[in-house]
């Protein structure tokens, strides 16, 4: 973890150090790291992961369009929840719906960690583990240290002139770019606003217990033609 906090304060280029999650994930204690980045005029975005499990559990919070992944990207709050089991839990009261289906994933315990900068909040890390427990001393230090560094790397990249708009990215595109495509699509078929457009995009995925990004590459495709009250066209 040292290693790479020096790698990242030094990194040469215009854009940021691919974030090798595979190891952090190791150095943490995990099974799972995301990156999320929240861009200031626009939706929270997945732009790195890691795990078997990873890329599942960010989709069902886009879904259910909550959970602790989107609320330390969006408002800063860090979300440690070492037992999704336990009804008693800060999770199953904040979120009644979703312990549960995390829980269904294989996923017993998540971890968000905001990247703040002052009161500024750039995005989150979150990791989680498929065996219940809390984080030792040691590895939450880690991951506060890792998280510190970097937002402050992420606001001095985005500050230099040749900063590029993929510089938070180790692969090409965004995991979510479709749901995004298929929420403007919606918005100019039915003509409604995106935020209304993508809120339909979620309802019609939880009720039919599928995935959003699935549905958005329906929609796409020309396969999925949804009404204004959620229905799909031609009773399909």
């Amino acid at each position: 973890m040292a290693s790479y906090l020096r790698a990242l304060h030094t990194h040469p280029g215009p854009d940021l150090a691919p974030l090798p999650l595979q190891a952090c994930a190791t150095a943490l204690d995990l099974d799972g790291l995301a990156l999320l980045f929240t861009p200031a005029d626009g939706p929270v975005e997945l732009v790195q992961s890691f795990g078997t499990h990873t890329l599942a559990l960010e989709d069902l919070q886009l879904t259910q369009g909550q959970g602790p992944s989107l609320d330390a990207a969006r408002n800063g709050t860090l979300l440690l929840l070492p037992d999704l089991g336990d009804p008693t839990a800060f999770a199953a009261t904040r979120w009644p719906t979703l312990p549960g289906a995390i829980q269904d994933l294989g996923i017993a315990a998540v971890f968000a960690f905001p990247l703040n900068i002052g009161i500024i909040t750039l995005g989150a890390l979150t990791g989680h583990r498929t065996s219940p427990g809390p984080l030792s001393a040691d590895r939450l230090a880690d991951a506060f240290g890792l998280t510190t560094t970097l937002a402050q790397v992420i606001i001095d990249q985005a500050a230099r002139p040749e900063a590029t708009s993929g510089m938070f990215l180790d692969e090409p595109g965004l995991h979510f770019a479709e749901v995004h495509q298929a929420t403007g699509m919606l918005s100019t078929q039915l003509a409604i606003t995106c935020a209304q457009a993508l809120v339909l995009l979620r309802a019609h995925a939880f009720s039919q217990n599928r995935s959003i990004l699935t549905c958005a590459r329906d929609i796409l495709h020309h396969r999925l033609h949804l009404k204004k009250d959620g229905t799909r066209h031609n009773g399909r």
